[in-house]
């Protein structure tokens, strides 16, 4: 493993953090260096910590240790993400012979340097209790494949040397540091503890050689298990088994039923909880999915009971993909009936005894690898399958190699069971994720670059749906692309090019947001345009553009998203942006109104339609959406300015006169018509076939 520590950016890191102590400044250097590399730590894992003398708020000398803050990632660490803990009471809590967590955390936050830090690792009195100044852990993946070896511990002292000490696994908090403690405490000399099953401690009096102290360590692992894998392959391939003759079609149709199997409710009353799909397929993993060791990788426990929580203890492994739906769909719903079985068998066992909740509503698998396909990860957010997906790839090819050296031989099931409760307790203590009405869900937008889809696709991201904005119109979809990612991140917000008019360009589309996303469960159809004529004058060519675009685009998105609702099986919304001239069409509009009364009346029909798959179809009736300088309405800028004319009006009063042609003489707002598709796509009530208009209230055009 490369050593990445410069002299020189050290002292820049010195400089840019001069308001705060030097070794602090250092601190978070090697941290990043340490949090920068996913062989040694994946998304948040791993903790360190410095010891300094400062001075309290009546200038009084005080020893506080600063250590990673919970929830913070080494790889983009700052001085702040460290917590200041008065080190020298926490420091007697060592003589104790017992500590419940409860008491610990009680302490933690007792001697906090500021009654607002975070919460400190979990590892903290560990951190307290070892005597160096730096201190830097890892879960190295080197570590934990000879550390999950049969004879393991013969090779850590082997691979890595007699100066440092080797203790069974012990979970993390007071028994731990306890632990390391005592050991440290009869062995002054070591220069490193290695925890079996979890990972390594090292430590130094500056932070440069507790850094160097790391890689040193973790290469020799790398060196040994290299050695004693010689040249022999890391698996051998089935013959049975194959690549699917199309395999991003088999990703895609994997994706959205796998996503649709796993959606989940803690009761049948409460609502369906959707999952985001993260997929992988490096050329490696596709190779290895086909071996005859995918199997054991996938029935095997994790690395370290860290991993569980975001991944559980085992995976799902799918040996072929069905070339129709149907039988893909029995054959996914049977390796999660499988998978639940045997995990609530494995929480009522380790719940025997204890005070803890064998009853989980997300007992499904996090973990999904199928041969030649690829591996996919399940999360309630984006972040959480990503992270999945991160430890799934490092376990893969970490156990391989496990495989490949020796016996692999994973921590017993107690240990992770003990993990995944104090995980659930901690949620519990925390009050539980609190998930927006639409989180989890995927939603689709065509005529994205417009004001009417920009303000739809707001009102989606604040309710916490993924939202993918589409239009043709390249470069305006960018200008929205980049206002909405900003505001909300570029985790949640995605843009597609594509032509409403061409169904096989929009199958494409919707494929490609299936294998980035998992799949859909709001479409949304509001591209449209208008022209202006009197029948008389209108160009039958301009009549086709308008229908192609209005009719034709919302039947081919429509027609595109059925086969990915029934593969998904868990329902999903429609939601169609129609308009007023539905029910109220003028003079010189007969292109528009046409078109989108027979959208209306489409849309209308898919609601008799896919019902049974449980799919609710509603449309939305705006009028006068004006937009504003930052993504306008492209109908306005058509027909505003024989409006403004006919009516000697300029911009603003354009807008006021529609303004005050209202009932209830209010702007009509392109977010207003947003909440209307959060209203439908929410379930609040069970409706389909409705039509509701946003107009601000206009006789005409009521509903009848």
């Amino acid at each position: 493993m490369e050593n990445l520590f410069k002299e020189e950016d050290a002292a820049g890191f010195i400089e840019k953090y001069a308001d705060y102590p030097e070794e602090l400044a250092l601190r978070a250097y090697t941290s990043r260096l340490i949090g920068g590399n996913s062989d040694l730590v994946l998304h948040g894992g791993g903790n360190t910590s410095v010891k300094l003398m400062t001075r309290n708020i009546v200038g009084q000398g005080e020893a506080v240790i600063y250590v990673k803050a919970s929830g913070w990632d080494m790889a983009f660490i700052e001085p702040e993400g460290f917590t200041g803990l008065r080190s020298k009471p926490l420091e007697q809590l060592c003589r104790l012979d017992s500590l419940s967590s409860g008491e610990m955390d009680n302490q933690l936050k007792i001697h906090r340097t500021s009654a607002a830090a975070q919460n400190p690792s979990v590892e903290a009195l560990l951190h307290v209790f070892l005597p160096h100044k730096y201190v830097d852990h890892t879960h190295a993946d080197s570590i934990l494949i000879l550390t999950n070896q049969k004879h393991g511990e013969a090779m850590v002292r082997e691979a890595l040397g007699e100066d440092i000490v080797v203790l069974p696994y012990v979970m993390s908090g007071f028994p731990l540091a306890k632990a390391v403690w005592d050991a440290c405490t009869k062995t002054p000399e070591a220069k490193a503890v290695i925890i079996m099953n979890h990972g390594i401690f090292t430590f130094a009096e500056d932070a440069r050689t507790a850094y160097d102290n790391m890689i040193r360590y973790v290469s020799r692992a790398e060196a040994y298990i290299h050695e004693q894998i010689g040249n022999r392959p890391l698996f051998t391939l089935r013959e049975d088994l194959n690549t699917p003759a199309n395999p991003q079609s088999a990703l895609t149709r994997c994706a959205q039923v796998i996503r649709g199997a796993c959606a989940h409710s803690a009761t049948d009353d409460e609502k369906l909880q959707r999952l985001y799909v993260e997929t992988r397929t490096d050329p490696d993993l596709l190779e290895a999915s086909l071996s005859d060791q995918a199997a054991s990788v996938c029935r095997t426990g994790v690395l370290t009971p860290d991993h569980a929580i975001r991944t559980k203890n085992l995976m799902a492994y799918l040996e072929t993909v069905p070339e129709d739906d149907v039988s893909l769909r029995s054959l996914v719903q049977q390796a999660v009936d499988d998978f639940q079985a045997d995990y609530h068998s494995y929480l009522s066992e380790q719940a025997k005894g204890k005070d803890t909740d064998s009853d989980r509503p997300d007992s499904h698998p996090v973990l999904f690898w199928v041969a030649g396909v690829g591996l996919m990860a399940l999360g309630e957010t984006r972040k959480a399958a990503r992270i999945a997906a991160d430890i799934g790839e490092h376990t893969i090819r970490a156990k391989l190699r496990a495989f490949a050296m020796g016996e692999y031989e994973p921590i017993p099931e107690t240990h992770v069971s003990d993990m995944e409760h104090l995980n659930l307790q901690e949620r519990k203590l925390q009050g539980g994720i609190s998930a927006l009405p639409l989180q989890g869900q995927v939603a689709v937008i065509t005529g994205g670059g417009g004001a009417i889809g920009f303000g739809i696709a707001k009102q989606l991201l604040a309710a916490g749906a993924a939202v993918v904005i589409s239009d043709i119109d390249a470069p305006r979809l960018q200008v929205a692309h980049s206002i909405l990612a900003g505001k909300y991140g570029e985790d949640l917000v995605d843009s597609v090019v594509f032509d409403v008019t061409d169904f096989p360009d929009v199958e494409r589309a919707f494929a490609d947001i299936s294998a980035r996303f998992g799949g859909i469960d709001i479409l949304v159809p509001n591209a449209g345009i208008a022209h202006v004529a009197t029948i008389e004058e209108l160009d039958p060519a301009k009549l086709d553009q308008v229908i192609a675009v209005n009719l034709r685009g919302t039947f081919t998105v429509i027609k595109a998203a059925i086969p990915i609702f029934r593969r998904q099986g868990s329902g999903g919304n429609i939601v169609m942006i129609s308009t007023k001239n539905v029910f109220d069409p003028g003079a010189c509009f007969s292109a528009y109104s046409a078109s989108k009364a027979g959208a209306h009346q489409l849309a209308k029909i898919a609601a008799m339609e896919l019902a049974e798959l449980g799919v609710r179809v509603n449309m939305i009736n705006p009028d006068a959406i004006f937009g504003d300088e930052k993504v306008c309405s492209g109908l306005w800028e058509l027909v505003g300015p024989d409006r403004m004319k006919s009516r000697g009006l300029d911009p603003q009063g354009l807008q006021d006169y529609y303004c005050q042609r209202s009932l209830l003489k209010v702007r009509v707002l392109a977010e207003h018509v947003g909440n209307a598709v959060v209203f439908f796509a929410s379930d609040l009530i069970p409706t389909t076939g409705a039509s509701l208009p946003v107009d601000g209230g206009n006789p005409a055009a009521f509903p009848r």
